[in-house]
């Protein structure tokens, strides 16, 4: 099959293109950046996906707080691309895979966010901030399209390809020797590997077109993350003083809870990722080695 990922240049891309040569040798993977194909124009989609079998959507607006002030460049690349490559996978009889976000939904926590309800599929929508609202509209363009979509949702994404907070931890860890982490925000800490593994196993199952959500299983807040990968550098001793999303506001609101129900993927065949304690273990040595540390003793 003639696969092809765009967004190359992001955290989620790279780690898909290394999924699809692994379960396809035969085939063929083509990497887009955005100066190979530009989402908010995309005047050469069709050109640029004829013969695909599979396009990836992984490009996309991620500066969550830039997007308050520019939402409109926000809706270009998360709605307005988004619409414009499906109606080119669609034309090329191409199966599009889009990656969207916890962030359409509202994110309240409401009471016990330790033991609430994950959100399902089906639940309602309700974006409290620009970004989400682009994808929520990047969302509801790829299913206008009417082509053969699935819409895959992640949140709390982490890898070896890019900026991620493992490595904003260790490195305000190693700069000021404390942290203060927000302890009020909850979901599932998600290595891009995982996601790009249920990508595949989805176009592999011929699941059928929908929405899905790819998460790991279990749940923390950003204090608990940080303090596991903390223990997992060698840094188990370094201060990390728990504080509320209140005492560090931001232009846009980030979500309370982002805990995704994955049951989806079961139904069509498709095992979910695994808990995200047990996949930061694995994915730990190369997180840190990516990010210039020895995972054995990153602040030893």
């Amino acid at each position: 099959m003639r696969w092809v990922v765009t967004g190359a240049g992001g955290l989620l891309a790279p780690d898909v293109v290394r999924a699809v040569r692994r379960a396809d040798p035969g085939g063929e993977v083509v990497p887009l950046r955005r100066a190979d194909l530009d989402l908010p124009a995309a005047r050469r989609a069709r050109e640029v996906l004829a013969g695909a079998d599979v396009v990836v959507n992984c490009a996309a607006w991620t500066a969550v707080d830039l997007a308050e002030s520019d939402e409109a460049a926000a809706v270009a690349v998360n709605a307005t691309g988004a619409g414009t490559l499906a109606r080119a996978a669609a034309a090329a009889g191409a199966r599009l895979v889009h990656l969207s976000t916890d962030y359409v939904f509202d994110g309240a926590p409401g009471a016990g966010p330790r033991t609430r309800r994950p959100y399902r599929v089906e639940d309602p929508t309700g974006p409290v901030s620009a970004y989400g609202r682009s994808k929520l509209a990047g969302e509801e363009a790829v299913r206008a399209a009417g082509g053969d979509a699935l819409v895959v949702r992640t949140a709390w994404l982490y890898g070896a390809a890019g900026g991620c907070f493992p490595r904003t931890v260790l490195r305000l860890a190693r700069e000021r020797g404390s942290l203060s982490v927000v302890d009020d925000q909850w979901g599932s800490p998600t290595w891009t590997a995982d996601v790009a593994r249920v990508v595949v196993d989805l176009v592999a199952a011929a699941a059928p077109a929908g929405t899905y959500h790819a998460t790991a299983a279990g749940r923390t807040t950003w204090c608990g993350f940080a303090r596991e990968v903390l223990a997992t550098a060698g840094g188990a001793d370094v201060p990390v003083r728990a504080v509320t999303t209140g005492q560090f506001p931001t232009p846009a609101r980030r979500p309370g809870f982002s805990v995704l129900d994955t049951d989806g993927l079961r139904r069509v065949g498709v095992e979910p990722p695994a808990d995200w304690r047990a996949r930061w273990a694995v994915a730990a040595p190369e997180v840190l080695e990516a990010a210039g540390a020895d995972a054995a003793g990153a602040l030893s």
